[in-house]
């Protein structure tokens, strides 16, 4: 157990401050894929690795890409490198990376074939990275704060029932749609081991989590509620039981107007905005519920430059006056100058409320 000093030091990190609601001066920040193939040092370590699953699964390799990005740009938080696609591999769906391709699952389409998935091995199989949060908390600076993460359900469902990414989701769809109580089997599942899996992390060290809905906005508002809010409002429900002391940050990308009352419908304390998402919107009707984080756009990033300094101006003028962590709309993409990103952290760590 840390001691007493250790925890009133943790909780003066910015990023856990700005998360309780606090409004800081200037807004701590970090970037979704922050460790990644935009970093040549990067790539020479997933080259050691040999193949993705066996990075993720490296605790040696796995903190030394986490930290990377620290020793160049001083975020203010470290983000646990690792997959959202770790459960259902942890529960048994075989998994594979091709280059060029991306993640390939052997797919999960009916109540039978979820008989294949079982949450025994879990933690076994997780172990790996729960090793990593160990050794990234001994590693990292006092002031930076270390992030857990997960896929929601409802995200993760569509690698594991489509096979791998999708442009229509048709037949995740037709599965939810058809049968919904035979469907809410595999997202009791995910409920469950997802929960297991965030609780696991804070046990190893994580001090904040996240999790990512990234296909959120390919669901209609007659499913959103069911398939997206009610498994992370479960999952929130859950893990603050067993950690309150612990943040949640959610990120339901693409959900447009059904942002609204999110996060009062989940209990997160921290809403995190895909690049489309309004700023004046967002501050009036999002900012008074939840800590809000993000959103400049990816692209953004890639170009640098005025245009990138404009945006981010723009972005902390309108939301940095109110509880907020200042980050992307969505992950850094491999095309990204890391130039540009420290132009932005020097821009960022300059700006005043």
């Amino acid at each position: 157990m840390a001691n007493q000093d250790e925890a009133d030091q943790g909780r003066d990190k910015p990023l856990l401050r700005a998360l309780r609601g606090e409004i800081l001066e200037r807004p701590p920040f970090w970037l979704m894929r922050q460790a990644g193939r935009y970093l040549p040092e990067y790539l020479e370590v997933r080259r050691q690795a040999g193949d993705f699953l066996t990075l993720c699964y490296s605790p040696d390799l796995a903190v030394e890409v986490t930290l990377q990005p620290l020793r160049r740009f001083a975020m203010d938080a470290a983000i646990l490198f690792a997959d959202i696609l770790v459960v259902p591999d942890a529960l048994g769906q075989p998994l594979n990376y091709r280059e060029g391709e991306g993640p390939v699952l052997e797919p999960v389409r009916s109540v039978a074939e979820l008989s294949r998935l079982d949450m025994a091995g879990l933690h076994d199989r997780l172990a790996p990275v729960y090793e990593t949060i160990r050794r990234l908390r001994q590693e990292l600076p006092p002031s930076t704060a270390l992030i857990g993460f997960a896929g929601a359900p409802w995200t993760v469902a569509t690698y594991m029932v489509e096979g791998g990414g999708s442009r229509d989701f048709a037949t995740i769809k037709a599965w939810a749609y058809g049968d919904p109580d035979g469907f809410g089997e595999l997202m009791a599942l995910l409920v469950d081991a997802t929960t297991e899996y965030l609780e696991a992390q804070a046990e190893a060290g994580a001090e904040v989590v996240q999790l990512f809905d990234t296909w959120a906005g390919a669901l209609p508002e007659s499913a959103f509620g069911r398939w997206c809010v009610e498994p992370v409002a479960e999952i929130v429900r859950r893990f603050r039981k067993s950690h309150p002391e612990v943040p949640v940050i959610a990120f339901p990308r693409g959900a447009g107007v059904l942002y609204a009352g999110y996060a009062q419908a989940t209990g997160v304390a921290g809403l995190g905005l895909d690049a489309t998402v309004p700023l004046g919107w967002a501050a009036e009707t999002l900012q008074t519920g939840a800590t809000l984080q993000g959103n400049l756009d990816p692209l953004m990033l890639v170009t640098g430059g005025e245009p990138m300094r404009h945006e981010i101006g723009r972005i902390l003028e309108t939301l940095g006056n109110g509880p907020f962590i200042f980050n992307l709309g969505h992950g850094i993409i491999p095309a990204t100058p890391p130039d540009h990103v420290a132009e932005l952290a020097e821009f960022v760590r300059s700006w005043r409320a």
